[in-house]
């Protein structure tokens, strides 16, 4: 686990207006405004004909409305969104990394936790196992992800 201080201004724009994050699954977020708006990010499959495969709907999915509800004059007072790779990019992840001790199926996410509180932007890394693991190898790798990812995107660190 690692804490990013991000930039908030630099940071908002990849995570409302440009696509940096859409590929991540949205597992959930609140946003606290004139109201508090909470979002499950968890598909309701029976509300679909033809429902989706995955579990979560992606970041990219809901963008756009997590934006209409920031947009204003005024900044929110706070909010928070869970992302999370998406479990079908998890093998790759573990290949790419050279992770063979786990498999796609023993882990639950790979997350990055933004909170806004008014004043600062945070994002703070964090992993979820369905096994029981002593080796920290995969927490240690994804919090290098994250730092190379924000890197890569020109996302601003403080």
């Amino acid at each position: 686990m690692i804490i990013f201080n991000l930039k908030t201004k630099n940071c908002m724009q990849h995570l409302l207006l440009k696509p940096t994050f859409d590929s991540f699954s949205f597992i959930e977020g609140e946003i606290t405004t004139f109201n508090t708006f909470r979002i499950d990010g968890f598909i309701h499959k029976k509300f679909y004909e033809d429902a989706p495969q995955k579990e979560y709907s992606s970041w990219g999915d809901l963008r756009e409305f997590c934006f209409q509800i920031i947009r204003g004059k005024r900044t929110p007072l706070n909010f928070r969104f869970i992302l999370s790779l998406p479990k079908e990019d998890f093998q790759e992840f573990l290949t790419k990394q050279e992770i063979s001790f786990l498999t796609p199926s023993d882990i639950q996410g790979l997350y990055l936790n933004f909170r806004y509180d008014g004043t600062d932007l945070k994002c703070v890394t964090g992993i979820s196992l369905n096994t029981f693991t002593m080796d920290k190898t995969l927490e240690d790798v994804w919090d290098s992800f994250a730092k190379d990812f924000f890197l890569k995107q020109d996302i601003e660190l403080k």
